[in-house]
């Protein structure tokens, strides 16, 4: 199958003395920067991406201001200052990273994206770039595809009992199961775990994606372009056509591509696609105002899962305490209709903050979950085009915990806190 990937423009070598140095923290990352800020912008830029590379870090922003810039990355979702710097190094920063990312240097009225790669500590690590016009100039944001943010099923924070439900679903011929949730919710990082778990010669797996985020081995990938008029639906058609045993559609947008991957679900095929959706529950409103109808939509899915990304709290500075009358209740109240049971004398975490975590209390994140599964009884109850908040009571009277409610038990767990399970997710 034709491949409509961007080609990677250009790459940068991380020097090993860089990937040595001592960068544990944003402090640490801005004086390495400090450093070297009056010597080649290759050097600085080496820094800056070799660095934020070791931190972790997901996404860095250079937000340009009258007389300086200002750069920021974004660790476990949260945007972090780094340093302050002249305007004379964006004016440099931004030549050499469009120079890198194949862009126009002499185009500042208008959006332009991009792309480069990082080869660092025997890795290649894919940067999508993309510069937007601001009042002082173009504002930079540099987006990390490190292949270590892959992860297996089992790290994905899925409850026990839910991991169980995940194996056997991933493993049935066909059908569709759907994952929903903002940007940046770790949607794609779900489905590659799947095609992870359920990758082997025997099966043909393909995508189609917006981009190929990462790549896979043993796993056909392919890249929407619609400028060439290769978007989601004619991809879709063609990859039902090369005999596929599973497909992965990166997201459904409109209703062409909700019918070709319900009818591919309903063919003998298993489909994983993404929906933008608040819950779980709103995933069969979401394709029936798409267009979709509900006798074809009840059938088709199997699993429907809401998903996202708590921050953990640092395993080294954090502290066990017992909660506050207000806590103990929240917890109380939102456990109330489960079967899980609260510990007597619980404690639960605090953050502080220390060097480990950049000061913040939290380090690394993981993911809250609600999922429901569509049974006979489920399907005739979809075929009535029921309300999200009917569809919910439904999956809740059938056993599902909701996102709040597993969030909660990862405070039990010592795993996240209360302020930042309400941070991400509503009661």
């Amino acid at each position: 199958m034709t491949n409509f990937s961007k080609k990677i423009v250009g790459e940068i070598q991380i020097p090993k003395e860089i990937t040595e140095k001592n960068i544990e923290n944003v402090p640490t990352l801005k004086k390495e920067i400090e450093k070297v800020i009056n010597k080649e912008i290759t050097e600085i830029l080496n820094i800056i991406l070799g660095g934020s590379i070791k931190l972790g870090a997901s996404d860095i922003h250079i937000e340009p201001k009258e007389n300086e810039t200002k750069l920021r990355i974004r660790l476990d979702g949260i945007l972090q200052d780094v340093i302050v710097f002249e305007r004379k190094i964006y004016e440099l920063l931004n030549s050499r990273i469009k120079l890198l990312s194949g862009m126009k240097l002499n185009v500042f009225d208008r959006p332009q994206d991009g792309r480069f790669s990082v080869s660092m500590e025997k890795s290649l690590i894919e940067v999508r770039t993309s510069t937007l016009p601001a009042e002082w100039g173009e504002s930079i944001v540099m987006r990390i595809l490190n292949p270590k943010s892959l992860i297996s099923l089992e790290e994905l924070g899925l409850r026990e009992d839910l991991l169980k439900v995940f194996k056997k679903e991933i493993k049935k011929p066909h059908g569709m199961i759907i994952v929903t949730g903002p940007t940046g919710s770790g949607k794609t990082t779900t489905l590659y775990a799947i095609l992870k778990e359920i990758q082997n010669p025997e099966i043909k797996i393909i995508t189609i994606e917006d981009p190929i985020e990462y790549h896979l081995e043993g796993i056909i990938q392919t890249q929407v372009d619609p400028q060439k008029g290769y978007d989601f639906a004619n991809g879709l058609r063609a990859i039902v056509r090369q005999d596929p045993d599973v497909i992965l559609v990166g997201e459904i947008r409109d209703l062409e591509t909700a019918q070709i991957a319900i009818q591919a679900a309903l063919t003998g095929h298993l489909v994983l696609s993404t929906l933008h959706t608040n819950d779980a529950a709103g995933t069969v409103a979401r394709l029936i105002a798409l267009g979709e109808k509900p006798v074809n939509i009840a059938p088709a899915l199997n699993m429907a899962v809401a998903q996202r990304l708590v921050r953990k709290v640092c395993p080294k500075c954090s502290q066990l305490i017992g909660p506050t009358k207000e806590e103990q209740e929240k917890i109380e109240r939102s456990l109330r209709n489960t079967n899980f049971k609260i510990p007597e004398n619980l404690k639960i975490k605090k953050p502080k903050g220390c060097e480990h975590c950049n000061f913040t209390g939290y380090r690394g994140r993981i993911g809250i979950y609600e999922a429901f599964l569509v049974d006979d009884e489920m399907e005739k109850f979809i075929l009535t085009a029921p309300s999200i908040v009917a569809l919910k009571e439904m999956a809740q009277k059938k056993g599902m915990i909701t996102m709040f409610q597993d969030g909660m038990i990862k405070v039990i767990n010592g795993i996240t806190t209360i302020e930042e399970v309400e941070r991400v997710v509503t009661e």
